[in-house]
């Protein structure tokens, strides 16, 4: 039976220099050439300053990991690693422990009980859980619309992962703090959602009350292909999640990019499509947004919303790191 293909970790995006192998490392830092990552393990300011927040996130995994060799990634900290998708910048680095000892958080390293087991991949020096893990472990710990971007994410990189699995592992779990809440990401995941922006916005629709649309249908036009995001077939109506970045001149000439988006538009609405409707990560961390986009269009709801998880999703989404994860007590078991 062939071996099945795990994803490759993610390299630190920086070169790190510990304290001892940099002649007056604080002095350097106290001039700004040098900027502190953790304790001990330092990056080239410049370098850094060019860090998107995820990026710093996963440049202090791996520092944490030279300075506590042998470590077992998980949660935010095994995703990062795995190139899953991470939100802004946890700040925390987090792993497991001996389950006979209590949870604990120094020095922003959350060390994490279990008595479940995990499968997890040694990479030398370190090891992580498996992808498939780690989406449960978010799903399990974190808000729904978190859990689904980490369980399609599993998905998508992992050949040995499926639904079926994932539910399995949540289900077997010893611990049954979370579980029930696990369910709702990992029952939905799907490999078709094709990015953070697609997976959130899947969550956000059905927890606005919005029927599931089809995922990734291609549309062809003479000799040209076009496929959308979502679509409703029985209202006619398609969604693009395009980024509230795409148009800002990062990716070319913004007149260039609208003008070619009006252009698809255009095609699809050679099928019959009635409206393409556009959205971006703003519409979404603020849910009331994208609901307007949608009920405008004229697509119905078919469930009634759910508040609670709507509310709260605004700052699961928001990522931006606080102070309160650093100082935050230990956690219960997995």
């Amino acid at each position: 039976m062939p071996a099945i293909l795990r994803p490759t970790p993610v390299a630190c995006p920086v070169p790190l220099l510990r304290a001892r192998d940099v002649p007056r490392a604080a002095r350097a830092a106290a001039r700004g050439d040098l900027v502190s990552v953790v304790r001990g393990v330092y990056a080239p300011t410049s370098l850094w300053r060019l860090l998107p927040p995820w990026l710093r996130y996963l440049t202090r995994i791996h520092a944490t990991v030279l300075q506590h060799p042998g470590l077992v990634l998980s949660h935010e900290s095994a995703a990062a690693i795995w190139g899953m998708p991470v939100l802004g910048d946890p700040v925390i680095v987090h792993a497991l422990g001996d389950p006979t000892r209590t949870s604990r958080l120094h020095a922003g390293l959350r060390i994490h009980t279990t008595t479940g087991a995990r499968d997890v991949v040694d990479l030398g020096g370190f090891a992580a859980v498996s992808p498939s893990d780690c989406a449960v472990d978010l799903a399990r710990a974190r808000h729904a619309v978190v859990g689904l971007i980490a369980a399609d994410a599993a998905l998508r990189l992992d050949a040995a992962a499926s639904v079926e699995s994932l539910v399995e592992q949540n289900e077997q779990r010893p611990s049954s703090r979370g579980r029930r809440v696990a369910r709702w990401a990992l029952g939905r995941a799907r490999a078709e959602a094709e990015s953070t922006l697609e997976s959130a916005s899947r969550a956000i629709i059905e927890l606005l009350g919005y029927e599931e649309p089809e995922l990734q249908v291609e549309w062809r036009h003479r000799s040209t292909a076009d496929r959308t995001d979502f679509w409703w077939p029985a209202a006619g109506i398609a969604g693009e999640a395009d980024g509230d970045l795409k148009y800002d001149g990062r990716f070319g000439d913004p007149v260039s990019l609208l003008r070619a988006r009006r252009e698809r538009d255009h095609r699809l609405r050679t099928h019959g499509i009635r409206s393409v409707l556009h959205w971006g990560w703003s519409d979404l961390v603020d849910p009331d947004a994208l609901d307007g986009i949608l009920r405008g269009a004229g697509l119905h709801r078919v469930a009634t919303p759910d508040p609670y998880r709507l509310a709260t999703a605004r700052v699961a989404l928001d990522a931006r790191p606080s102070s309160a994860r650093l100082h935050g007590r230990g956690e219960t078991a997995v």
